[in-house]
């Protein structure tokens, strides 16, 4: 999970006429989060249209429903896993209001609490942000990363220092699974 960056509400219009998921705003919100869910990071387009999801859920919070920062794009699966378990006292990670990183940590392919932090901890376990797809999804991806990070490496400058930079585009934000891949990028200073 990323930090986001939440964009203005494009048709504010549609929330007032109590039309949350509108094609515009819909829009708006997969661009934010660069048409990755944004709790699991799986690019969602490649698979299905992805849903407008209420943050806290507008069944407990029907005063929330059409409120533009209540709002957020998430994959299916994550939806499906989140239900309505969110509670006031241990909310969800936001990753529009906070920075993921404060919470969670990438080891290898899985997302893990930082030590102690159990809204980081509700937040995997509630949303299963390492249900066995993804890990394995995440897995192959950092498989071919080793592989040209290793390649790299036995390369000669100034061509090592071009493959390096390189790579760190794959952890750039607009990339499937990047807080997992920056993670792994790190422990190798690139």
């Amino acid at each position: 999970m990323i930090k986001l960056d939440r964009p203005v509400c494009p048709r504010p219009d549609q929330l007032a006429a109590r039309v949350y998921n509108h094609a515009e705003n819909k829009e708006a919100l997969i661009n934010a989060s660069y048409g990755k869910c944004m709790y699991c990071e799986a690019l969602v387009r490649d698979v299905s249209f992805g849903e407008i999801e209420h943050i806290k859920p507008k069944i407990k919070y029907q005063h929330l429903e059409f409120v533009w920062e209540n709002l957020g794009f998430i994959c299916q699966r994550c939806n499906n896993h989140k239900r309505d378990q969110y509670e006031d006292a241990m909310p969800y990670i936001n990753p529009y209001d906070e920075d993921p990183e404060e919470f969670l940590l990438a080891s290898g392919a899985y997302v893990v609490q930082k030590q102690g932090n159990a809204r980081g901890e509700k937040t995997i376990m509630d949303i299963s942000l390492n249900r066995p797809e993804l890990i394995e999804h995440r897995q192959e991806l950092l498989n071919r990363v080793q592989k040209a990070i290793d390649a790299a490496f036995r390369t000669p400058d100034p061509l090592k220092t071009v493959l390096l930079e390189q790579l760190k585009l794959e952890a750039s934000k607009e990339r499937e699974f990047s807080f997992v891949i920056s993670s792994r990028l790190a422990l190798e200073s690139i």
